[in-house]
This record gives C-alpha cells, structure tokens and sequence, in this order.
C-alpha cells in the first residue's frame, strides 16, 4: 500500500492529453474566420482547426476569400477601362496625323541665266534655274536623284541627272538651282540661233523633269514638265519666270 506521503506514478489518458494540446494549439492560432479567437463557423478545411498544416499535404492548401470581400469587386473598373480605350485611340490618332504620307510639290520659279557658246557645227548652252521643292510631311524627304530632259520642238537637246541633292527638312520649302547643258546640232536650229539678221533668237524649251524621293520607308517618283522660252542667240542673265 502506498502511503499519502509518497510520490506514485499517476498513468495519463491519452484522450486528456489531446485535449489539452488542442487547446494550447488553438490559443496560438484562432479559430478559422475569427480574429480574436472567438467563432461560431466551421473550422479551417486546411488546418482543420489546430492553425497547423499536416506535414506532407503543403499542396493542398485551400484559400477561401469570402463573397464580400472588395478585393474581389474592384472600384472605378468602367472608369479605367474607358480611360485606356481613349489613351489608346489618341496614341493611334497622333500617330497617324503625324505619319500619314503627305504631298512632296516640285515647283519651277524662273530662268536665271542663259550662257550660250557658238562652235561651227552647234550652239552649246547651259540654262540655269530656280526650282523650289516643298515637303509637306513631319519627317526629312531624301531626294534619291534629279532627272531634267530637254527638248525643243520635239527634239531631245540635253539630258541631266544629279545624285548630289540634300535632303528636304520636315515641313519646309527648300530651293534649289539647276544647271542644263543644251547642245543644239540640228542644222535648221543652228541657222537659226547664229543668224545676224534676226535680233531676237526665241527658243520654246520644253524641260521634262523627274524626281525619286524617299520617306517613311517608301520610295516615290515625283514629275513635272514646264515649258520656257530662251534666247539662243546671245546670253541672258536676266531672270524671268517659268510658265507651267
């Protein structure tokens, strides 16, 4: 017989003991749904109430977010959502006014000189003019080369090709003056231009002038024929127009 005074081994039931741990478990974590330890809902479906994720079975974690919870009903979603569509169409607006190809005019303004040089079987000369080139565009204009044909009465006198013009700014005028080389060697307009009798030798020039440009990577062939009149027989260094 064991006396009072004596320390006996008391056997524990295993049913206390888990009660016991629960309890201390759910102290440190809450109940599921609640904040302050107090609920009347069901326990976590994870955790099942013990605030701790059996070891193994990480990957099954459930998140349940309630109905009500304004993370799930975003505010003003209307109001952003029209706000990018027009951010959007503006962008696609500006863009197209300010890249949309535009017109490149090729204009003639006048005659500057006329230099002519009599040889026994031609009369050489060089006519030089003012042209003015206008790029309507918001993007530089590269003139890839110049082409100017001449002919009077229907009879190709010259040909002129230059590579070296430089390139048109954005929304500008730029002019440019252009030099002709104009062998005459038909016989009839030899006579004619060398004539003493005759004080006023008036040529009706006929100048077919092609331009290859580039912008906006493509490339475009602009076209122009004027029509001027010259004096073959002397020179001329007074300027007059171009009749288009």
């Amino acid at each position: 017989m064991d006396t009072p005074g004596h320390n006996s081994k008391i056997s524990e039931d295993p049913d206390l003991t888990a009660g016991m741990e629960k309890v201390k478990t759910l102290k440190h974590f809450p109940p599921y749904g609640s904040m302050n330890g107090n609920s009347t809902g069901d326990t976590c479906p994870t955790c099942r109430g013990t605030g701790r994720i059996p070891r193994g079975h990480e990957d099954q974690l459930v998140a349940v977010i309630p109905c009500n919870d304004v993370r799930l009903k975003p505010r003003r979603t209307k109001l952003y959502v029209c706000v990018s569509m027009a951010v959007c169409l503006c962008l696609c607006c500006l863009i197209l006014f300010f890249l949309f190809p535009r017109s490149v005019t090729l204009k003639p303004v006048s005659v500057l000189s006329v230099m002519v040089y009599f040889t026994p079987d031609a009369v050489d000369m060089q006519v030089k003019n003012l042209l003015n080139i206008t790029n309507n565009n918001f993007v530089p204009v590269q003139i890839v080369d110049f082409n100017v044909q001449g002919l009077v009465t229907d009879l190709v006198v010259g040909k002129t090709k230059i590579y070296n013009m430089t390139a048109i700014p954005s929304r500008s005028q730029k002019s440019y003056t252009i030099v002709v080389d104009l062998p005459i060697t038909d016989k009839g307009l030899n006579t004619y231009c060398k004539s003493t009798s005759i004080k006023i030798h008036t040529l009706f020039l006929e100048l077919q002038m092609t331009m290859n440009i580039t912008y906006l990577s493509h490339t475009e062939q602009l076209s122009l024929n004027t029509f001027e009149y010259i004096d073959c027989g002397t020179n001329s260094t007074i300027p007059h127009p171009v009749s288009r």
